[in-house]
C-alpha cells in the first residue's frame, strides 16, 4: 500500500471511530480532565487578546463563497464560541512585517497556531523574534488530522491535512514524528494540569537541548519550552480543535488547556 492511500484509509478508519471514541472520551473526562477544567472555571475573566493563525475552520465555517462566510445567518464554529468566550481575536494570515515594517505581532502578547499553512521564511524570523522577545505561543502540529471538512481534496480551503513543520521548530531544538502504526482510537494523556485527549498524534523530541529549556508532557505529546523572554508550547495534535466532542463540555478541556498555556 503506498504512504499516501495508507494515510488516506487511516483517516477514513478515524472518523469511523470518532463517534464511539468520543462517548467513551466524555463518558471519562469527568473526572479525567478535572484539573484543567478548574483551571479555567473563571467565567468571569476579562478577556484578552490572542493572536489566531490556523488553516482549520475555527472562526469561519467552510462556505463555498465570501458572501457565505459573512451570512449572518450562518452558525458560528463552535470552536470561535470556545475561544471568544475568553480571548478577543485577532485573525492573522502573515507574521511578517508589511511594506511599512508594520508587523502583525505588534502588541501582542499571545498567540496560538494550529495546523497552518506554510510559513514563510520572513514569517519564521518573526516569529522566533516575537518569542524571544517574551510572547507566550501556543502551536498545533498535527500530522494526521481526523476531523471531516466537506472539500475536495486538493482545494485550497481545505485544512492542512499532514503539518507543515516550519523551520523554526528546528532552530528551538525539536523535531516531531509520527507513528503511522499506532492505534486508530482516541485516548488521553496527562499534562500539566490534567488529561486531554488525542486522535493519531504525533510526538515531539528534544534535539539540542542547548536551543532552550523544554519540559516534555504526556508521553512527549506536548513540549514547554522557555525560548528567550517568551515561552512555546508545542502540540503534535490538533484533534482537540477538530472534534467538539473531545473539547469537553462546552470547551472546558480545550478552554483549560489555553489557560494553562497562557497562564
Amino acid at each position: 500500500m503506498s504512504p499516501k492511500l495508507r494515510k488516506f484509509t487511516l483517516a477514513a478508519f478515524g472518523v469511523l471511530a470518532i463517534g464511539a471514541a468520543a462517548l467513551w472520551w466524555l463518558a471519562q473526562s469527568s473526572d479525567r480532565s478535572q484539573g484543567l477544567r478548574a483551571s479555567s472555571s473563571n467565567g468571569s475573566a476579562e478577556r484578552v487578546e490572542l493572536g489566531l493563525m490556523s488553516s482549520l475552520p475555527l472562526y469561519w465555517p467552510l462556505g463555498d463563497d465570501f458572501t457565505s462566510l459573512i451570512d449572518a445567518e450562518q452558525e458560528t464554529p463552535w470552536q470561535r464560541t470556545v475561544l471568544e468566550a475568553r480571548y478577543d481575536l485577532r485573525l492573522l494570515d502573515s507574521l511578517s512585517p508589511d511594506d511599512q515594517g508594520v508587523s502583525p505581532l505588534a502588541g501582542l502578547e499571545r498567540l496560538a497556531i494550529v495546523q497552518p499553512r506554510g510559513l514563510s521564511p520572513s514569517d519564521n524570523v518573526a516569529l522566533d523574534d516575537w518569542v524571544r522577545g517574551g510572547g507566550q505561543l501556543l502551536i498545533a502540529l498535527d500530522p494526521m488530522l481526523t476531523g471531516e471538512y466537506e472539500v475536495a481534496f486538493g482545494d485550497p480551503r481545505r485544512p492542512v491535512g499532514a503539518a507543515l513543520i516550519p523551520p523554526v521548530i528546528e532552530r528551538w531544538g525539536l523535531a516531531i514524528s509520527f507513528d503511522e502504526g499506532q492505534a486508530v482510537s482516541v485516548r488521553s494523556t496527562l499534562v500539566a494540569g490534567g488529561q486531554i485527549p488525542l486522535h493519531m498524534a504525533g510526538v515531539v523530541s528534544v534535539l539540542d537541548p542547548a536551543a532552550a529549556s523544554c519540559e516534555l508532557q504526556g508521553d512527549g505529546i506536548i513540549a514547554a519550552c522557555d525560548i528567550g523572554e517568551g515561552r512555546v508550547t508545542v502540540l503534535a495534535d490538533a484533534a482537540i480543535f477538530e472534534h467538539q466532542e473531545l473539547a469537553g463540555e462546552q470547551g472546558d478541556t480545550l478552554s483549560a488547556l489555553l489557560a494553562q498555556t497562557f497562564n
